[in-house]
């Protein structure tokens, strides 16, 4: 059977949560629904995307994912069922489809033909479209087939002569910032050579790629590459991103260091 995931900007004290998750109980009572992600950052596209990106393909196949992120209906903002990597994603056309997925859909259904009841229900046409596809409608029945996404470009590392330029792009609960700098470029650009690993400035830089956290001292500034293989920077036991200032979209730089730095290597 199915499981039905649910990514959202509610916060616990919000009504929205039991809404929807009544509807469902009520369409589909024997569908196990699961709460993906809650009280994620309100409107922020980027960060949910980030979010739903990277669990997705945790569940099973044929799992849905309703995606309640500046969900209400809007006319250039469709509300889509789309189908791919063999899951399905319900949300708004906001741009979100295109950066979780990095690909061409397989299917993309439209399901708000009715104009004025889309402009306020959009909980009741998740649900519908939810339950639709975990009993066993076809996709092609729950709505009109549409060619095009809305697209947002998400943000890259770019590699210049002897340097990559990232940002970070997410902030997870402990403190610590993840950038847009995959193991992958790092490596191509500076396997067996000096590096400088510097957070929006110079002020806070790294000569050297951690096992792990607890590999260094209290405090320490650190650079790991994650489980999802991108450099991630953190201070051990506490904040990084209190401490230091740090917001998404500040710079992450690698560099080779100056003769008054100590270099580190990967290898």
């Amino acid at each position: 059977m199915p499981v039905i995931t649910l990514t959202t900007e509610w916060q616990g004290f919000d009504y929205y949560s039991g809404v929807l998750k009544g509807k469902l109980a009520k369409l589909c009572p024997d569908i196990t629904v699961i709460d993906n992600a809650t009280g994620l950052p309100p409107f922020n596209i980027q960060h949910s995307a980030f979010v739903v990106r990277n669990t997705f393909h945790h569940f099973p196949d044929g799992s849905i994912h309703i995606i309640c992120i500046q969900s209400e209906y809007h006319k250039d903002n469709p509300h889509l069922l789309v189908e791919a990597h063999g899951h399905f994603f319900i949300a708004a056309d906001n741009g979100i489809f295109n950066l979780i997925l990095n690909s061409e859909p397989d299917r993309i259904i439209r399901l708000d033909e009715n104009k004025e009841e889309a402009a306020h229900g959009e909980l009741g046409i998740f649900a519908n479209a939810a339950s639709a596809i975990a009993t066993g409608k076809k996709i092609e029945d729950i709505g009109n087939a549409v060619d095009s996404l809305n697209e947002k470009v998400p943000i890259r590392a770019t590699i210049e002569e002897g340097a990559i330029s990232g940002s970070i792009i997410f902030i997870d609960s402990y403190g610590n910032v993840i950038s847009n700098i995959t193991r992958d470029v790092f490596t191509r650009v500076f396997k067996k050579k000096r590096f400088r690993i510097a957070v929006r400035s110079n002020t806070n830089s790294i000569d050297h790629i951690s096992n792990s956290y607890n590999s260094e001292i209290i405090g320490d500034l650190l650079a790991i590459f994650n489980s999802l293989d991108l450099l991630e920077i953190g201070l051990n036991g506490t904040d990084a991103s209190e401490l230091l200032s740090l917001q998404v979209g500040d710079v992450v730089r690698v560099d080779v260091p100056g003769s008054d730095k100590k270099p580190g290597t990967l290898f």
